[in-house]
């Protein structure tokens, strides 16, 4: 495997309240990306939106892991919410699986709780669209533009954003075939959005989004 261009970046959120340092997995360096991922618990940016959660997704082609190295970290998967720390070790999270993570809400006996530090890594995959850092560094940028500067979530952004990420927005269980249509929206959107770039437009074929 080729090295990481971005290996020792460290990629800022929240006006520093959240850091990625682009590192090589101490067990398993063959994974696609590694991260070091540190949340500020106590940064205002941060307390800003800790009571929100971030979008159910999933992605179709690899399995992501996460591993808690200090504080706690929330899991949810297919709906159930799992509270992690050091002592779980490391956590799969399986292709086509609905799934976000996010900052437990603390209670009172964890209110000088003030890091939570993790690893995120993923699988290789020979499909052109993908986790790797790009998709990240595109992401953090834009929950940027949301909370720092007060921007209004532009839908479709999001879904080709995450299209190009290889991950989908999860749609409500209800739906029939709900991830199939989660994962065709989403290349419909990406191909709307770059329809509208004269520079992309003749990507956007949608001939071949199949």
């Amino acid at each position: 495997m080729a090295p990481d261009p971005y290996l020792g970046r460290v990629i800022t959120a929240f006006e520093g309240g959240i850091s990625t340092r682009v590192i090589t997995h101490p067990s398993h360096p063959d994974r696609v990306f590694a991260y070091e991922v540190t949340f500020l618990l106590q940064h205002p940016r941060v307390v800003s939106v800790a009571s929100l959660k971030p979008p159910l997704h999933f992605h179709p082609h690899q399995e992501e892991y996460v591993q808690v190295l200090e504080g706690r970290l929330a899991l949810e998967i297919e709906g159930k919410e799992h509270v992690l720390g050091p002592e779980d070790g490391e956590m799969p999270v399986r292709p086509w699986t609905n799934h976000r993570l996010y900052s437990p809400v603390a209670d009172d006996t964890e209110a000088e709780l003030k890091v939570t530090r993790f690893m995120l890594s993923a699988e290789s995959t020979p499909e052109l669209f993908r986790l790797d850092t790009v998709f990240f560094e595109n992401w953090y940028a834009y929950q940027d533009q949301i909370v720092v500067k007060g921007e209004k979530i532009d839908l479709v952004q999001v879904m080709s954003m995450f299209d190009a990420g290889g991950s989908y927005l999860s749609l409500p269980r209800w739906i029939p075939f709900s991830r199939t249509i989660a994962r065709a929206l989403g290349i419909l959107s990406a191909c709307r959005k770059m329809e509208m770039s004269i520079f992309q437009r003749r990507f956007a074929d949608r001939s071949k989004t199949e």
